[in-house]
């Protein structure tokens, strides 16, 4: 598949670090003096860092892009160095990628003996790493804290069979961002995960929307009236149809006509993309009720 992604010439870059707070899923940081793109993983390929460097280091490059594959990714940050294998690592951590995390891990064991680094260093510093939220406060380390993709589980709770329902108020978000703009479509928790889009304003008009609509679902937030690049929720949606091969995506939205727009984002991406996944669309009206509810 061929998509865009950050290319960042090292003979231009001095190391500024102007690009890294610009970078809004994290993907770079100033290893050795440079700039480097840690995961290819995070980079959404948007280009939000391109207008912050003075030296005109960074580029995106349009290039074909296999299924994301962390053993090539290791293969090919070896070369650069110890420093960066232990960001990359570090960086899967703080963003609860532990499917690739143990990978990754795994290929640097298996060939230890072979590799130009210390294998067992960089895992003990990986291992004995504080978590991002654990760090200092800011940007300036690598990306925004708010938009800095984070799976996380919630706690299964085991009560009488009287009383099988979770505290009132219990949260059922999997994962953050939600946003369609911060989201990353090939960030490991939108792997054949159900996916659920909906309006910004439809969780403020159902009373439980927690429990009747994100419950067992990776979650998406848009606003197709107001939202400015639209072009791009489209692409991001066909990366998460085609790469992370979701399972089912239902679209909640309002009663208001403008709401609609919403629908026609998801049915553009469903004809734009190689594979086909069942779509289901839940209407919302403006006191809370839901109006409609069908397959399309």
């Amino acid at each position: 598949m061929i998509r865009e992604i950050v290319k960042i010439d090292e003979d231009l870059c001095d190391g500024c670090g102007l690009c890294i707070p610009n970078c809004h899923e994290g993907a770079l940081q100033i290893i050795d003096g440079k700039a480097r793109l840690i995961s290819e993983l995070m980079c959404d390929g948007l280009g939000a860092c391109l207008g912050h460097c003075p030296q005109g280091a960074i580029e995106i490059e349009k290039r074909e892009a296999e299924e994301y594959d962390e053993v090539t990714v290791i293969k090919q940050m070896i070369p650069k160095g110890q420093n960066l294998l232990i960001a990359h690592l570090k960086h899967l951590k703080d963003h609860g990628e532990t499917g690739f995390l143990q990978e990754a891990v795994r290929y640097l064991k298996a060939n230890e003996d072979e590799l130009p680094v210390d294998v067992s260093a960089i895992i003990s510093e990986v291992h004995n790493s504080k978590p991002e939220g654990q760090k200092e406060s800011g940007c300036a380390s690598g990306g925004c804290p708010g938009s800095a993709p984070v799976s996380f589980e919630r706690p299964a709770f085991v009560m009488a069979p009287q009383a099988a329902a979770a505290p009132a108020g219990q949260s059922e978000l999997q994962q953050w961002p939600v946003q369609m703009h911060l989201i990353n479509p090939a960030a490991g928790y939108f792997m054949g995960a159900d996916l659920l889009v909906a309006a910004d304003c439809a969780a403020f008009a159902h009373g439980s929307f927690h429990d009747t609509f994100i419950k067992g679902k990776k979650l998406v937030i848009a606003c197709p009236k107001l939202d400015q690049g639209k072009e791009i929720y489209v692409e991001k949606l066909v990366r998460l149809i085609d790469e992370s091969k979701v399972n089912t995506i239902t679209v909640v939205i309002m009663e208001v006509p403008c709401c609609g727009g919403l629908s026609q984002l998801v049915q553009i991406a469903i004809d734009r993309a190689s594979r086909k996944v069942p779509v289901k669309e839940i209407v919302v009206g403006i006191r809370g009720d839901v109006l409609a509810e069908d397959w399309v």
